[in-house]
């Protein structure tokens, strides 16, 4: 189920590329995960979910503006896949590898059926922010849920 888990990760990251990262920092912090005795044990420090939360936040703002550019160009697309590949491998840290790859996979199909499915929702609601914002939920959701349940 932990596969499961690292590819749903990185479909998250596909969705929102920074609330992943955010959602295993708070996982962290709140004893859902365990990082202790890591080279990651930083990420459950309290300026560390800041930091992440903050930036995750910006990113959920910026999402909001007319000139934010497409999730598919190699730039947004790329750093999709980083996030999504890093996210995968903390949630398999005994089997990095394998987690990075899951997340990167789950990462591409994020980023191509999120855009997807955020166009058609645009089109049924008449406006873009409505599914934007179901966006941003659907993606806040998963994160919390999957961290919580790993």
């Amino acid at each position: 189920m932990i596969y499961v888990f690292a590819v749903l990760i990185g479909v998250v990251a596909g969705l929102r590329a920074m609330t992943p990262l955010a959602a295993i920092s708070w996982g962290a912090y709140l004893g859902w995960l365990d990082f202790s005795g890591t080279a990651f044990s930083f990420i459950g420090a309290l300026p560390t979910v800041i930091i992440l939360t903050i930036v995750a936040i910006a990113e959920l703002v910026s999402d909001q503006l007319p000139n934010t550019p497409s999730r598919k160009v190699p730039m947004q697309f790329g750093a999709r896949i980083v996030l999504g590949a890093l996210s995968g491998a903390l949630l398999l840290p005994g089997n990095w590898i394998i987690g990075a790859i899951l997340g990167a996979v789950g990462a591409v199909l994020g980023t191509l059926g999120g855009a997807e499915a955020r166009s058609r929702l645009a089109a049924s609601f008449g406006s873009d922010r409505p599914a934007a914002l179901l966006e941003d939920a659907v993606a806040i959701i998963a994160a919390l849920l999957i961290v919580y349940l790993v």
